[in-house]
């Protein structure tokens, strides 16, 4: 039995590690294959809508190995409204491997360690240290682990041309990791240009981006703004995935999702690894253009419609069905039906 206090927000021992990462890895696969099912994103979308989230569960694995056998650290899982690791477990990884070469250089030598292992196992048929342990885990850490797979605060997509269903010339997408919120989300976008090249402004359209539109904000705001710093890019769509929160035993938060699983763990109805896994998308699209400006400096602006706002829930069958019983009219006012997913089952942690 894993012990996780409702008061604690920290995983701390390899049991919760183990537990922890195989809930978020099946959830998420879980989540992509139902996505696609569903048709919540076109197939050019869903193609980024996976990378994202791969570099997402990467940075997850990542933690799993640093924090295993770790006495002094422990993982840190988000207190508000996510269930994913705080923001600041992500910016960790980014600095371990910053210095990966000076830490690498005062570790034991893996083959080394290698036969004092199995020196230990079998011949004095005792049990592997947790020092030891920790020191081979942080030599898988800093010699495999690669920073450009790094889940980072805002990761930029390529523009490319858009499909040939779209009325629109150009898309791209970014996501990022929302600090206040401790979740990712992902964004795409729609646009003209008016320009000569669009790939050879991309940076500044890059950095545009990065300025306006990395942080959980209403989506006609972003929109706006985008459409104020790029004079000669056209929005004409955005789309806006928020990635959770993730209800689930470790959550903390004030969720009627997250307060009904937990209430349903505690009475034993439902297993320990119950979860479900929330999904908000937010569309915006242009309804026509006005000018601002003088005669000699203007520029053109969307007409941004009213935002579409569509709340999903994925869920084992038990669960959905629990979900109905104790939050009817959070279930009722979803965009569809609580979509159904595979129950995670654990039965020993290895």
């Amino acid at each position: 039995m894993i012990v996780t206090p409702l008061d604690s927000a920290e995983l701390d021992s390899k049991e919760q590690y183990v537990f922890y990462h195989k809930m978020v890895d099946f959830a998420l696969k879980e989540l992509i294959v139902n996505v696609q099912s569903q048709q919540l994103c076109s197939p050019q979308e869903l193609i980024f809508f996976k990378q994202y989230c791969d570099l997402f569960l990467y940075s997850i694995e990542a933690m799993r190995i640093k924090y295993m056998y770790d006495d002094e650290d422990n993982m840190k899982i988000d207190l508000t409204d996510s269930g994913f690791p705080n923001y600041l477990e992500f910016r960790y990884l980014f600095n371990d491997l910053e210095l990966r070469d000076q830490y690498i250089e005062k570790l034991p030598d893996l083959d080394k360690m290698k036969g004092e292992f199995l020196d230990t196992l079998l011949r004095q048929k005792k049990n592997i240290s947790k020092r030891k342990l920790f020191q081979a885990a942080s030599v898988v850490y800093y010699s495999s682990v690669k920073k450009q797979f790094i889940f980072n605060r805002f990761v930029q997509g390529k523009i490319r041309e858009a499909p040939a269903d779209k009325k629109h010339e150009w898309m791209t997408s970014w996501s990022f990791y929302d600090v206040s919120h401790n979740r990712p989300f992902i964004c795409f976008m729609y646009f003209n240009y008016d320009g000569n090249n669009v790939l050879k402004h991309k940076a500044k359209i890059y950095e545009a981006l990065r300025q306006a539109a990395d942080r959980e904000m209403p989506l006609d705001a972003m929109a706006y703004a985008i459409d104020r710093n790029l004079p000669d890019l056209l929005p004409k769509q955005i789309k806006r995935i928020d990635l959770g929160p993730l209800h689930n035993v470790f959550a903390k938060d004030e969720n009627e999702k997250t307060h009904a699983i937990l209430d349903g763990i505690s009475k034993k109805q439902v297993p320990l690894e119950s979860y479900a896994l929330s999904l908000t998308i937010h569309e915006v699209n242009s309804g026509g253009e006005f000018t601002e400006g003088s005669f000699f400096n203007k520029q053109r602006f969307q007409k941004w419609n009213p935002i579409i706002k569509q709340d999903y829930v994925f869920a084992p069958h038990r669960i959905i069905q629990m979900l109905y019983s104790k939050t009817p009219e959070l279930m009722n006012n979803l965009a569809k039906p609580p979509i159904q997913v595979a129950d995670l089952v654990i039965d020993k942690i290895e």
